[in-house]
């Protein structure tokens, strides 16, 4: 099968998940242009730099004229560009809702004028709120309940307003995603747990009857990169939520405690406390692998083993209190604005 090229612009390519999947859209043969402002280094595309393929635009994605000329040549759009996760967003609600909200309509006006025609879009799976005991599948109503959510929600409701004939959209709602990458985070949950597990030989448990949706960043990638690849009549205007199994965070820390411990051959620790969050999410992915036939490949245990070799190939330098790789504490350091 003859492989669509497109010349697609990543927004927020050099972020967790754009530091993988760049690399992967330039081996597929795609031209790619990252928009980003390189808050977490300038070398976490330093593999592929060079490649003439790849064009970089250091650049906000709040900035008409930076977006302007991102969107130059360009015929897709995947969109990741955020202030990610609630309390990153807390810490300045104004520049949360500039960058995750009012930048939106602004970039989706530009895209269509620019001539793009698919335009696929990262919203979040936290914006169904909290669904005790059912299976949240894409027809259930949405209940965001913090504005991070809720912004992502508000995108989704305007890049269907925006839809039109020739200016395809899709939408995923992603489980946390883990795992290692160039641009390392820190600060989600089986990642948290692994470090820990390997630097400190414990983990804690907060609660542990939660469940917790997680996709490792490969899988989240192929579907980005699948999602190029699908016709228009199959995505056009479509919503699908995207993660592996549903485990309990107990289940996440017995996992993550025997990977490292058989990995390093240390013993590992399990500490359980209290929590006051014990909110559970139980997320089914059957809508995509029924329509669409995509199903993750690979596991937490895997996402676990990679950050695990990262750990013992020296590429995460002081990864207890590095800003580099927690969010929040890298844009207290940066006073973002």
């Amino acid at each position: 099968m003859n492989k669509k090229q497109w010349r697609v612009l990543v927004t927020g390519g050099a972020g967790y998940v754009g530091a993988v999947l760049v690399p992967k859209l330039l081996a597929e043969g795609h031209q790619v242009t990252v928009l980003d402002l390189y808050i977490y280094g300038d070398d976490v595309l330093a593999a592929v730099r060079g490649n003439p393929a790849l064009r970089e635009v250091k650049g906000d994605l709040r900035d008409p004229s930076a977006v302007a000329d991102a969107l130059t040549g360009c015929d897709a759009v995947i969109h990741l560009a955020c202030i990610s996760n609630d309390p990153s967003f807390e810490l300045n609600p104004d520049l949360g809702k500039s960058i995750n909200l009012d930048a939106f309509r602004p970039l989706v006006e530009a895209a269509k004028k620019a001539g793009v025609r698919r335009f696929v879009y990262a919203s979040s799976s936290s914006v169904y709120g909290v669904k005790e005991g059912v299976e949240v599948t894409e027809d259930l109503p949405l209940e965001p309940l913090t504005d991070y959510s809720r912004f992502k929600a508000d995108c989704e409701r305007i890049l269907e307003e925006e839809r039109a004939p020739g200016f395809v959209t899709l939408t995923v709602r992603p489980a946390t995603v883990c795992g290692y990458s160039p641009r390392q985070r820190l600060d989600v949950i089986v990642n948290i747990l692994t470090n820990h597990a390997v630097n400190l030989g414990k983990v804690k448990v907060m609660g542990g009857d939660q469940k917790r949706p997680n996709i490792h960043i490969d899988d989240m990638c192929r579907f980005y990169l699948d999602a190029l690849q699908w016709d228009d009549g199959q995505i056009d205007g479509r919503i699908y939520n995207v993660g592996e199994k549903n485990h309990t965070v107990s289940e996440l820390a017995e996992m993550t405690r025997n990977t490292v411990a058989a990995a390093t051959g240390r013993p590992v620790g399990i500490e359980v406390v209290p929590t006051n969050d014990p909110r559970s999410y139980h997320v089914s992915s059957e809508k995509i692998l029924r329509e669409l036939g995509f199903a993750p490949q690979r596991t937490i245990r895997d996402a676990v083993q990679d950050l695990v070799a990262a750990f013992q190939a020296g590429k995460l330098q002081d990864p207890m209190s590095n800003p580099m790789y927690f969010n929040i504490k890298r844009m207290q350091e940066l006073h973002l604005r």
